[in-house]
């Protein structure tokens, strides 16, 4: 790519509340992309470039970009936001802008589906990622930094209760910790109304949602081994799922700032 990310938007497009880099995000997507085979590289070269700092111009905060270990089609990344009003500003600012509309056809191009979509929250204070912005490598290092990240989203037969989040917050972040995990993160369905329709969100369900920053994929298959998880944790947590879970190995992209 030799062309040079949007760094402002045009100066009649109204940029909405920026989130300061120590606040938390109270919105975030969960986004995951299938994309046809063999193009993932080329979606991730053209997305670090182009919608990096051109989203985060206007307010928006890019959390980690990610690929899939055991899915070589699958492009997943986090976006969050200030609160809903912002999303919606934010949204409506960045895909009526010159960094998408110069390169949407590029990107649309690498995908067979895009709408696999989680709108989340934190799961209670403090319970969300960092925004790292110092953490990303400038455009074109084309290097991938380390880390495993273990994301694991957990079907909810209700929406999260205070029992959930207490065990959550005491028991599962220790477990997740004591193994050498940093950077865990918790978020449950925000069930606000989509307010940007034109990107559709999964409806009808409820999630929690974790993510634990290991430092290789060996010192996470060591606490997979491990079975601490399936001992101390899985038989209680179970009370509150449907059975259906989906976790996911992935690994930070060249610009990510979410990495060990």
């Amino acid at each position: 790519m030799t062309s040079t990310p949007t760094l402002a938007p045009p100066s009649d497009i109204p940029t909405p509340n920026s989130i300061k880099d120590n606040a938390e995000c109270m919105v975030i997507e969960l986004r995951q992309y299938t994309l046809h085979p063999g193009k993932r590289d080329a979606l991730i070269e053209l997305f670090e470039c182009e919608f990096v700092e051109s989203q985060e111009a206007l307010g928006m905060r890019l959390l980690g970009q990610f690929r899939d270990l055991d899915d070589p089609n699958k492009f997943v990344w986090l976006r969050g936001f200030k609160d809903m009003p912002s999303r919606q500003a934010g949204l409506t600012s960045f895909y009526t802008g010159p960094a998408w509309m110069a390169n949407r056809n590029a990107a649309n191009e690498t995908m067979i589906d895009s709408d696999n979509v989680l709108l989340l929250k934190p799961a209670w204070t403090d319970s969300g990622l960092a925004h790292q912005p110092l953490r990303r490598a400038p455009v074109g290092r084309g290097v991938n930094p380390s880390g495993l990240v273990d994301m694991t989203v957990f079907s909810l037969k209700d929406a999260a209760d205070p029992s959930l989040l207490n065990f959550c917050r005491e028991e599962m972040t220790r477990v997740l910790e004591n193994a050498g995990a940093h950077d865990v993160a918790w978020y449950v369905t925000e069930d606000a109304p989509n307010n940007f329709p034109r990107l559709p969100v999964r409806t009808g369900e409820h999630v929690l949602v974790g993510v634990a920053v290991f430092h290789d994929v060996q010192s996470y298959d060591a606490f997979v081994m491990s079975g601490t998880w399936y001992r101390l944790i899985a038989p209680t947590l179970s009370t509150w799922l449907t059975g259906n879970t989906q976790s996911m190995r992935l690994t930070p992209t060249p610009r990510s700032s979410l990495h060990d």
